[in-house]
């Protein structure tokens, strides 16, 4: 039966780092103890650190076997915990691929929290790991009593904390979700519906900046629109205008790009009041920010890896697109019950706009990697009471100017 909230403990090692290697991952129920699954294996000759990754992968691939949805993972591997975190970069070659795996099992679970635990703390990984690294040197097996190793329950994480008043949000909204309002489980029909009962949102993104042109990541930093930029917002303005000369609300990023882009087109559609919302701003980039991928790679290439893998995974010091995408469907909710049957343009940036069509489109993290969606370029969903969801366009672009 699959449960709600594990407790991963993992650890790993080798005799001579590296030398006769391997890991051992337990994993328990946070209210009992009890143990729900082991999981250990002598890895050959290894490093320290690469047996304690894949302790943490064993783990955490017991835990999804398991059915779990939340996951508190404890190690007494700084090293791993602080790098799975985003905190620290990820500088040997050889854990690179191994951080990244385990950044896509993350991604399988509603919630991870890594935690840094004392050695005494980790006994029985400990005891499991050590047993394995006895394997890969040819020893006796040691009895298992490892096994009757018991330590009193630990609570899986803060009942207040962010990410899991998140999660729970999340998995009460999906409870008690009724069918068709959930996009995958809409009976599908070719049966055209009314097109003035749904509500049309009109995705824009923003002008050209000088972080556009030179493909630098832009998130928070607040940069204005170049001339091309503005050139672009104008053309953008009246093709919004063609599209729908009728619109109830003109809703923004406050980031100034966004702004003057929203504006330009509230003008046009005969200064229709301009308001800015938060959950519109773009992804935080933390360390990333006003970098090019070519220096971010050169500067955190297992964090880069990492992040490329997995939505939950955030930049260091950044926001993941699992936090970014919480933002984008409280918004969309929002302005969908705000103005049924009604015509709204949202002015937002690359990441909101991909994370609203991935969703409407029921598509995987795959597509937010291999859709392009150009500054000032135009997409147009419709959405009806009952949940149903119609794309009609991505990334127009034929009204802008040619470069």
């Amino acid at each position: 039966m699959a449960v709600r909230a594990v407790v991963i403990e993992a650890d790993g090692g080798s005799r001579g780092n590296p030398g006769p290697a391997g890991y051992g991952a337990v994993v328990r129920d946070p209210a009992s103890g009890e143990v729900l699954a082991e999981r250990s294996e002598a890895i050959g000759t290894a490093t320290n650190n690469v047996a304690e990754y894949r302790g943490l992968i064993a783990g955490l691939e017991a835990a999804a076997e398991l059915g779990a949805a939340e996951v508190d993972a404890r190690m007494d591997s700084k090293l791993v915990v602080e790098q799975m975190c985003g905190r620290w970069q990820i500088k040997h070659p050889g854990l690179r691929p191994l951080a990244a795996q385990a950044a896509a099992l993350v991604g399988r679970f509603a919630a991870v929290r890594f935690q840094w635990i004392p050695r005494e703390r980790n006994r029985h990984a400990d005891a499991l790991a050590n047993a394995a690294m006895d394997a890969a040197a040819g020893k006796p097996a040691r009895t298992a009593a490892a096994a009757a190793i018991v330590e009193p329950p630990r609570e899986v994480a803060a009942p207040d904390s962010p990410g899991r008043a998140r999660a729970r949000e999340a998995a009460a909204r999906a409870a008690t979700r009724g069918a068709g309002s959930d996009p995958a489980t809409i009976p599908a029909s070719w049966e055209p519906q009314p097109s003035d009962t749904a509500t049309r949102l009109i995705l824009v993104r923003h002008g050209e900046t000088e972080f556009t042109e030179q493909r630098r990541y832009s998130g928070r930093g607040d940069v204005p629109l170049s001339a091309r930029g503005r050139a672009q917002v104008r053309a953008t303005a009246a093709r919004v205008a063609a599209l729908a000369p009728s619109v109830a609300a003109v809703v923004s990023s406050p980031l100034s790009r966004c702004t003057a882009t929203a504006e330009a087109i509230a003008g046009a559609l005969g200064d229709v009041p301009v308001r800015t919302a938060g959950d519109l701003i773009e992804c935080d980039f933390g360390a990333w920010e006003g970098r090019t991928f070519a220096e971010v790679r050169a500067g955190w290439p297992g964090e880069l890896d990492a992040w490329l893998a997995s939505t939950r995974v955030a930049p260091p010091d950044g926001e993941s697109f699992t936090e970014v995408a919480a933002r984008t469907t409280r918004i969309t909710d929002a302005l969908i019950e705000a103005y049924p049957g009604e015509t709204v343009v949202v002015v937002s940036h690359v990441s909101p706009i991909k994370l609203v069509l991935r969703d409407a489109l029921s598509a995987d993290d795959a597509f937010l990697h291999r859709l392009y969606l150009d500054a000032a370029g135009i997409s147009v969903l419709d959405r009806w009471p009952d949940g149903g969801l119609a794309v009609r366009s991505i990334n127009d672009t034929a009204h802008l100017p040619t470069p």
